[in-house]
This record gives C-alpha cells, sequence and structure tokens, in this order.
C-alpha cells in the first residue's frame, strides 16, 4: 500500500509531469483532481494501483494521456476523444471565440473536419439560436462526435459524413469555422510525441502543408451566405501563406487572429 503523495511523487518523476500523473490516477479513481488536497494521506493499494502503473507504462512509451483516458476537455467541455480523433487543444478555441464572434443571430454554421465535435459542440453550447452542421470524412470520428452530443445534451447540432463540403452541396452558412490538417507531409514533428499517435489523415496536408486550405479557400465561397466568412487554424508561420490563399480566392477584409502566446493562428475572410 502506497499513499497518493507517494504515488504521485513518483510517477511525476518517471513522467517529467506531475499534471499527467494528476491526469491518470484520476481517470483510476474516478475522481477529480481537487480530491488529492484533501487525500494526500489515503493510500491506494491493489488493483488500483496496478492500473495507475498499467497507465503511466502506456504514457512513458508516449500514448497521449487523452487516448489513455479517453477524454479533453475543450472550452467548458469534457469530450470523448479516440484515435480515430485529433485530440483537441486550447489554442483552437480561438477559431470558437471567432465563430461566436461572426455569426449572426439565427445564423447558421458549419464545422469542416469536426472530429471529436469539439469546436460546433462548443458553438451550440453557447448559442442555442444557431443552426450548427459538422461534417467528418472519418465514420468513426463522427460516432465519437455523436456520442459527445448526446452526453452533453446537444443533439441538435447536425453531424454530416463525407469529404469536405460534399455533404452541404446547396446549403450556404453565415460561417464555416475549419481546423484543417496544415502540417508538412515531411515534417519529422509527425513520428514525434503525440504526434504519433492522432490520425494523419487529420495532422498533416502535402508538402508544404496547405493542400486542404488551398481547397476550402476555393470551395467554400458558395457555401456561404453574402457577407459571411471562412474562417480557418493553421500553423502559426502560416500566417502570410493563408492570407495570399484567401486573397487570390477571392475573400475580401482577409485578416489573421493570434493566439495567447501571440503566434499567428486563424485567418479568415469575408465573402464579398
Amino acid at each position: 500500500m502506497t499513499n497518493v503523495r507517494t504515488i504521485l511523487r513518483n510517477s511525476a518523476e518517471m513522467l517529467g509531469e506531475r499534471l499527467e500523473a494528476e491526469l491518470l490516477l484520476a481517470h483510476v479513481l474516478g475522481v477529480n483532481r481537487a480530491w488529492f488536497f484533501a487525500h494526500a494521506d489515503d493510500e491506494i493499494g491493489g488493483q488500483d494501483n496496478e492500473r495507475f502503473d498499467a497507465l503511466v507504462a502506456r504514457r512513458a512509451d508516449g500514448e497521449p494521456v487523452a487516448y489513455i483516458t479517453g477524454r479533453r476537455d475543450f472550452w467548458s467541455l469534457s469530450l470523448e476523444v479516440s484515435p480515430a480523433t485529433l485530440i483537441p487543444r486550447p489554442e483552437t478555441e480561438l477559431l470558437v471565440e471567432l465563430a461566436l464572434a461572426h455569426l449572426p443571430t439565427g445564423g447558421r454554421v458549419l464545422d469542416l473536419g469536426t472530429g471529436s465535435g469539439a469546436i460546433a459542440l462548443a458553438i451550440a453550447k453557447e448559442r442555442p439560436d444557431a443552426e450548427v452542421v459538422a461534417v467528418d470524412v472519418s465514420a468513426g470520428a463522427l460516432e465519437v462526435a455523436v456520442r459527445n452530443a448526446r452526453t452533453l445534451g446537444l443533439e441538435r447540432v447536425d453531424f454530416r459524413l463525407g469529404d469536405w463540403l460534399a455533404p452541404v452541396i446547396g446549403e450556404r452558412y453565415a460561417v464555416i469555422a475549419s481546423n484543417p490538417p496544415y502540417i508538412e507531409s515531411t515534417d519529422e514533428h509527425l513520428s514525434q510525441g503525440d504526434l504519433r499517435f492522432e490520425p494523419m489523415s487529420a495532422l498533416a496536408s502535402g508538402i508544404d502543408g496547405l493542400d486542404d486550405i488551398r481547397r476550402l479557400a476555393t470551395l467554400a465561397g458558395t457555401h456561404v451566405v453574402e457577407g459571411g466568412w471562412l474562417l480557418m487554424e493553421h500553423g502559426w508561420r502560416q500566417g502570410d501563406s493563408v492570407r495570399t490563399i484567401l486573397a487570390e480566392a477571392g475573400w475580401i477584409d482577409v485578416h489573421t487572429w493570434q493566439d495567447l502566446e501571440g503566434r499567428d493562428r486563424v485567418t479568415g475572410g469575408r465573402a464579398a
């Protein structure tokens, strides 16, 4: 038998990260992290200790905590995630903020490449007046998104299976938001860290990482209302390139917004 304080200290040393150790132990015990402050001297043993050791070993081998626990917090939501979905990241919350800011009352919004449903569900929670449609080419990802919607009581989100804009032919939206693949296909980081475990189709897009962004910039114009917006997340060094792509595709008022670290993160344009 070992107490919580010792277990967390030892596992944090192994992982080099106390937060991850706490998340894994909280998952095993079915508690939240705040529980540890009042129960640091509680002893943990038997199957719980064995389960925790097994999870720590998986994390030490590089498997993302989100896939080990099957959960990831995003916006104000607790989401199910799986290896079929990209792991939602805090910087994507900027895309949600911008979509909400540009979405008129009663407007329609389209989330392209929804994955776990993070963007669509965050928008739906904040704007019950909006009509939210979400598309993904992965059936496995959509199954996760639908379960998240059901768990969160946001089943009014319309999830559709298909390649980018194919499932919404003939429809127009006030805002199209997307976190498309934008990593260069030759980027060495794809074979390192958490990225090794995430779906490659949701990460990489051509030699310069911009193939899908070019495609969306070209095709999305016929799917927005007059004055509607296309907003896309991208890599922090891609702002100049994405602005050029949008301008050449005919979008106006093209602008790049920075994340909390002051890095280019989302670029958008308005339909003329």
